[in-house]
């Protein structure tokens, strides 16, 4: 059974109202919750053929972040992300792979969970499979069937597109121009070539199907999330997201599905993010030029490749190369930089500066979870810290970066090993006696063993430098 949307009232109204470009008006809209201050918010996840790379990291990161705004700013979020485990991709990578496609789907399923695991953002509040939602699924196709909408043909069903006069609504597009890019050797069972498969037949090389009433086969992709969101978030819930690459024929038909079935709207608000772009193209699975998550993390870290992901507005396209995770690694130094010579705060009044920063993050975030914006305001803060003792600082950073993902920079410094702090004795005497080859090389036997020495005028300092730098 589903997890009950929770119901919980708070005292207080949200502290600040969020605007979210919705895609489907093409406007910023404010979030005006189906039953506030609960929040229903539904992602479309990974089709689970091969382990995720960069690009599916993206629309992982925009909605675990923006969960945790909502939380802040007094919302009571929900936040659910398929998981896609029956595709024809699937079957045709299992088949490669030698493997039977049900445990091939199930150990790509363990893989984007242990990948999208170290990001340290936690998991969803739900993370339904679509393998689970069969019976959800053929009765959302039942219903579709009852009222016109759709059609068995050779134990194929197929949603008639001309039948929901909506339909392009959401990508602006002529439907006599679309193309659903169906399978090779359906058009004839098809009515009209714009229609799409609701259900598909078993064919002779796919290792697993469900019975239906069609006979036994598969579900269609689309029919999957409309059905998953349906079955834990009801219709008419607030945040739909997802990659814009999933505007057509995806979500368009999601749409089309949800509401010739139900009458309501599938969803109040649709957020998409744009693409993680390598060399001007798309990063994509079948094109072939992805990096792979776990790739990312073993060679950048953690940290920066958070960073990273923020570091564009979520709408925009992100260009994937290794001088823009230097460019997100050095933002990530520069916090930790920071944040390890701040003092403990002394409990008094924070500082003008440091109230109104702290009030323009959350501003920036909530006005379109705008985070080069949040960003720009943090450094600034910093840029501010460097120049003059500010009181309350460190109390803001332990509020703002957790909203950016970025809350291990506030970890303290480890200490040194003994073996470290000899070697720093000897790189000062060193210095002392003017020898700064000596100096130079013991510096970087320090940074070989994971050490950065920072000159301060109360001395030199150890370091521990992260996995983003090693």
């Amino acid at each position: 059974m589903p997890e009950p949307l929770r119901r919980v009232r708070i005292a207080s109204p949200p502290v600040r109202e969020v605007r979210i470009t919705d895609t489907l008006s093409g406007e910023s809209r404010t979030l005006e919750p189906r039953e506030p201050p609960s929040v229903s918010m539904y992602t479309c996840g990974p089709t689970v053929y091969s382990r995720v790379h960069v690009g599916n990291a993206r629309p992982f990161v925009i909605p675990m972040l923006l969960r945790r705004l909502l939380r802040r700013l007094g919302y009571e979020p929900r936040l659910v992300i398929n998981v896609t485990d029956i595709n024809d991709k699937i079957y045709v990578a299992a088949r490669e792979a030698g493997v039977a496609s049900e445990r091939f789907a199930a150990d790509m399923t363990r893989a984007y969970v242990e990948d999208t695991d170290r990001l340290g953002l936690g998991r969803p509040d739900a993370e339904p499979l679509a393998s689970e939602t069969i019976p959800e699924i053929v009765a959302l196709i039942e219903e579709l069937i009852g009222t016109g909408h759709a059609y068995e043909s050779g134990g194929d069903v197929y949603f008639r597109v001309r039948s929901f006069p909506g339909y392009g609504k959401l990508s602006n597009r002529d439907p006599d121009e679309m193309d659903q890019g169906e399978e090779a050797g359906t058009a004839s069972l098809k009515e009209d070539a714009l229609d799409f498969a609701l259900w598909k037949a078993r064919k002779g090389d796919e290792d697993t199907a469900w019975p239906s009433p069609w006979g036994e086969g598969r579900p269609g992709w689309h029919i999957e999330c409309s059905a998953m969101g349906e079955k834990l978030l009801g219709t008419d819930f607030d945040i739909h997201s997802g990659g814009g690459d999933l505007i057509f024929p995806h979500h368009e038909n999601e749409i089309a599905q949800t509401e010739a079935a139900r009458g309501v709207p599938l969803a109040r608000l649709w957020m998409h993010n744009g693409m993680v772009r390598m060399a001007d193209e798309k990063m994509s699975k079948s094109v072939g030029n992805i990096f792979q998550l776990s790739e990312a993390l073993d060679r950048y870290g953690r940290d920066t490749v958070v960073a990273y992901l923020i570091s564009g507005h979520y709408r925009q396209p992100l260009e994937f190369s290794d001088r823009a995770l230097t460019e997100a690694d050095a933002r990530v130094k520069r916090i930790r930089n920071f944040v390890v010579e701040l003092p403990e705060d002394d409990g008094g009044e924070p500082d003008p500066a440091v109230t109104a920063a702290s009030a323009e993050f959350l501003d920036a975030l909530a006005d379109d979870f705008n985070t080069p914006r949040a960003l720009a305001t943090l450094f600034d803060l910093i840029s501010e810290g460097n120049r003059r003792k500010l009181s309350g600082v460190r109390a803001a950073l332990e509020e703002m970066l957790p909203l950016l993902g970025l809350e291990s920079l506030l970890a303290p410094a480890e200490a040194a090993d003994p073996e470290a702090r000899r070697l720093l004795t000897e790189r000062q005497e060193a210095r002392a006696a003017g020898n700064f080859e000596r100096a130079d090389r013991l510096r970087d036997e320090l940074a070989d063993r994971g050490y950065e020495v920072r000159d301060t005028p109360d001395g030199a300092r150890l370091v521990r430098r992260s996995a983003d730098a090693e």
